[in-house]
């Protein structure tokens, strides 16, 4: 790829070129960060549409909106979400339990919670990625990685090829370059899975509420826009195999039919399969480290958990910002400042990845007296902190 931008001088005084492979929310954020700093990227995206982002909404909590805010995109998120501060739990049939005040993780100045369509959000950061200034090339992978001392040469998917200083794997769960670099770990199926559809928010949804029990584990929504929300609900997952993509919309009105409140509004508006998703829990950490020699992994590629304390992306966007920070800093580009970017983010990491998959296996075990609310009380004010 040719490129006329002037990066920042590395340590060792040469222009570092950094190629990220993977155009979702770590590997467009760590795009940004760099550009900022001076080092020219490129980035590949496997799909030719680079906004073909599936799902219906996200919640993106206080220290997610911290590290958008350092992308300058936090005036366009705000005004494309909807932002709220606590949380309500309801019985299946919609009466009120209790409602808690949101934790502010990414401090007081923002608020504790945003909901907002995904796409939505894939676009404001594809926006920010083009006026950066990074080379993009969409419907290509990276088919080869040959290291040596100085960088890595790759052959791309078009069978061109490639010198770069970094290579940074923002390619998700399945990550091939992660396979690619001798990394074995995979993502593992936690027994749980969710059905997600976007719908019209009925005026009386103002914040996530959560329903425990009824045909489900947990049946939620979150308002994403001034007339939006995304509603999901969770169960115990099944045989891909026996669940037919036509009848998607069938069996989420099925189980959604079983809560009361919001949800019969709702439920009116679940009719599409098209618009409804279905996805299985995962969980992943890699551990020891997650680089191997100049390739090194961020968000999906090194973690990834269930969304039950909705820390997916935050903890996807933290890696961006450490990392590029570290590759900012006038270091050298090597193991040390590699090992020093995981051994920064693991704690953090680690226990948000415990703590999603313990709410889980309570929920999966039946177990009536946990400690639920301690759990991500305690997780929430670690996550304060700023990573």
């Amino acid at each position: 790829m040719a490129d006329s931008r002037t990066p920042a001088q590395s340590p060792a005084g040469v222009n570092p070129l950094v190629l990220v492979v993977g155009g979702g929310a770590a590997g467009n954020a760590v795009t940004v960060l760099l550009r900022r700093a001076g080092i020219a990227v490129d980035l590949i995206e496997a799909r030719p549409d680079w906004n073909s982002t599936t799902g219906s909404g996200i919640t993106l909590q206080g220290n997610a909106l911290r590290v958008l805010r350092e992308l300058g995109v936090w005036e366009r998120l705000e005004a494309s979400g909807h932002a709220f501060g606590s949380l309500g739990v309801t019985a299946p049939d919609g009466t009120v339990l209790f409602v808690a005040e949101d934790l502010r993780t990414g401090g007081d100045d923002l608020p504790a919670t945003l909901g907002m369509q995904r796409p939505r959000l894939q676009q404001i950061l594809i926006d920010a990625v083009r006026a950066s200034g990074a080379g993009v090339r969409l419907g290509t992978t990276a088919d080869s990685l040959d290291q040596d001392a100085d960088g890595v040469s790759v052959r791309f998917s078009d069978g061109t090829t490639g010198r770069y200083d970094l290579v940074i794997a923002a390619d998700g769960l399945n990550s091939a370059t992660r396979a690619a670099i001798g990394i074995t770990d995979r993502p593992e199926p936690t027994g749980m899975a969710i059905w997600r559809v976007a719908a019209p928010r009925p005026a009386s949804v103002i914040r996530t509420d959560l329903a425990y029990g009824g045909p489900a584990f947990i049946a939620g929504y979150c308002p994403t826009g001034a007339d939006t929300l995304y509603a999901y609900v969770v169960e115990a997952c099944r045989d891909r195999a026996s669940v037919d993509p036509a009848a998607y919309a069938d069996e989420m009105r099925r189980l959604a039919q079983g809560y009361g409140g919001a949800w019969p509004e709702i439920t009116e508006h679940i009719t599409d399969p098209k618009k409804v998703n279905y996805t299985w829990f995962h969980h992943l950490l890699v551990e020891g480290s997650w680089h191997r020699g100049r390739v090194v992994l961020v968000g999906d590629a090194a973690h990834c958990c269930p969304p039950t304390l909705a820390q997916g992306a935050a903890m996807s966007l933290e890696d961006a910002l450490v990392l590029a920070e570290l590759l900012s800093a006038g270091r050298d580009w090597d193991d040390e400042l590699f090992q020093a970017y995981y051994d920064r983010r693991i704690p953090r990491v680690r226990t948000v990845v415990e703590a999603s998959l313990q709410i889980g296996r309570w929920q999966l075990d039946g177990v009536r007296d946990a400690d639920m609310a301690g759990l991500v009380g305690r997780t929430m004010s670690l996550l304060r902190e700023r990573p």
